[in-house]
């Protein structure tokens, strides 16, 4: 296995970054105030005023480090990335394949498959963890939910076309938002409804952000394996949309829950610690986000063990190894994808 790398996130407002010899070094105010050695990064984050030096994009792009650029919210604003790479003929029978019904429909099924999976975990880990400490009304609710989920798992292989499954999987993500609210124990925080542009509450707020942050990991790990981003199975061509990144990004949102909800639940953070802006759009401040910001990383530190590989691995890792699993199914080396499925 590759070893992990970090990625660096950079939310200082008016900060300048540049090289130094094989250095990272933020600038503020004319003074330096942190230094990170390049090779240790993967990918470099900036929210809001963050500028960065010429030479600096230079190197990240000449060894594989993508920058993004966010507004300070956490909206998606710019990539910056060097040359194309990985296998060409890779990325010529992914083109290919993407517009084949039949295979495309396979892929985003096990995708779809390993999302479902994933959302009906949260919900049965929460039901292990607290089962015998809960009111009658939300066991109930929990485990009809349990329930309907795995229903909705036996029904998606029967599915004949991509907005069929997309309208599936869609009435998956209801019933688990449905009972989402009953996972949260801290009662300064509600949630009614996932909401995205632009996010309404403190939780919605939180999964955006670390949504966002989930598909830059993916799209870096598909361009690391050499495949196209742009192109995807389950989400359709568009122009600037990274497809696959968000086709593989849909096995893990339910990785950015349990963070969530952790974070809620142990009280990490505070109502008082977003903003909440006059068209009703709320998002975290920057020192909470700081704070989130490395418990994320620390996070994506842990092992786990992935069913396929058999190996203890970071879960930082683990879009990484799907990649290599999604294009080792697009070469013909294995007879399907198969997701990653949280235990």
């Amino acid at each position: 296995m590759r070893p992990l790398r970090n990625v660096l996130y950079v939310q200082t407002q008016e900060s300048w970054l540049h090289k130094d010899g094989e250095n990272l070094v933020m600038n503020v105010d004319g003074k330096a105030v942190g230094r990170v050695p390049v090779h240790m990064l993967q990918g470099l984050v900036c929210f809001g005023q963050v500028a960065v030096s010429p030479y600096l994009m230079a190197h990240c792009a000449k060894n594989g480090i993508t920058i993004t650029f966010l507004d300070r919210h956490g909206k998606f604003l710019a990539r910056v990335e060097g040359p194309v790479s990985g296998n060409v003929l890779l990325r010529r029978k992914q083109h290919l394949l993407s517009a084949d019904a039949e295979v495309s429909v396979g892929i985003a099924k096990s995708l779809l498959t390993g999302k479902v999976y994933n959302q009906r975990a949260v919900v049965r880990r929460y039901l292990r963890d607290y089962g015998d400490t809960l009111p009658v009304e939300t066991l109930t609710a929990l485990q009809t939910a349990d329930k309907q989920l795995s229903h909705r798992l036996d029904v998606l292989p029967r599915s004949l076309g991509i907005d069929d499954l997309m309208g599936r999987e869609g009435d998956a993500a209801r019933l688990y938002f449905e009972v989402f609210p009953l996972l949260i124990r801290n009662p300064d925080f509600t949630f009614s409804t996932r909401e995205r542009r632009p996010p309404r509450d403190p939780v919605n707020a939180l999964l955006s952000l670390f949504y966002t942050l989930l598909t830059h990991d993916c799209r870096s790990a598909l361009e690391t394996t050499g495949l196209d981003p742009a192109c995807g199975f389950l989400h359709q061509l568009r122009p600037g949309r990274p497809s696959l990144a968000l086709d593989l990004a849909e096995e893990f949102r339910a990785m950015v829950d349990r963070f969530v909800l952790s974070v809620i639940n142990r009280r990490q953070v505070r109502v008082q610690d977003f903003e909440f802006w006059p068209n009703g759009a709320v998002s975290l401040k920057h020192d909470a986000r700081k704070s989130l910001l490395a418990a994320w990383q620390d996070r994506k530190q842990e092992e786990i063990t992935h069913p396929w590989f058999e190996e203890r691995v970071p879960v930082g890792q683990l879009p990484w190894l799907q990649a290599q699993l999604l294009a080792g199914h697009l070469r013909g080396d294995l007879d399907g994808y198969a997701p990653f499925l949280w235990k």
